[in-house]
């Protein structure tokens, strides 16, 4: 299971880089949603797949009986996906307000402080 999920993660990886090197902006932004859930089923994968039992300790012991699952991976994930969805959320409302004041969504025609008819600026010392 873990080697299919370790594929599944690779193509998540993918894709995410790909699109996040698009000049479009809401390209860039699926991809940094995509690279996040990569990297919370990369957590999750690492964190090992087993059907075993919660990690509750029964009352007159000290420690689990028995093997038991790993709660670290699921508390990490937990916490990730609520700062990445918020990340997501807060680049959708940049991405929209930006085209809602630039009028386009590609990163060429974005050079607000550059205008057109200018050169490059300097590209070393």
């Amino acid at each position: 299971m873990e080697a299919i999920l370790s594929y599944v993660v690779a193509v998540f990886f993918a894709v995410a880089i790909y699109m996040m090197l698009s000049t479009h902006v809401v390209r860039i932004v699926l991809g940094v949603a995509i690279f996040g859930n990569a990297v919370n089923l990369l957590i999750f994968t690492a964190g090992r797949i087993v059907r075993e039992v919660p990690p509750i300790i029964p009352e007159g012991h000290d420690v689990p009986v028995g093997i038991v699952a790993n709660p670290l991976p699921q508390a990490l994930i937990l916490t990730a996906i609520v700062i990445s969805f918020s990340f997501f959320a807060f680049l959708l409302v940049l991405a929209y307000r930006a085209y809602q004041e630039i009028g386009t969504d590609e990163t060429g025609g974005m050079r607000v402080a550059e205008p057109e008819g200018d050169g490059l600026p300097p590209m070393g010392y």
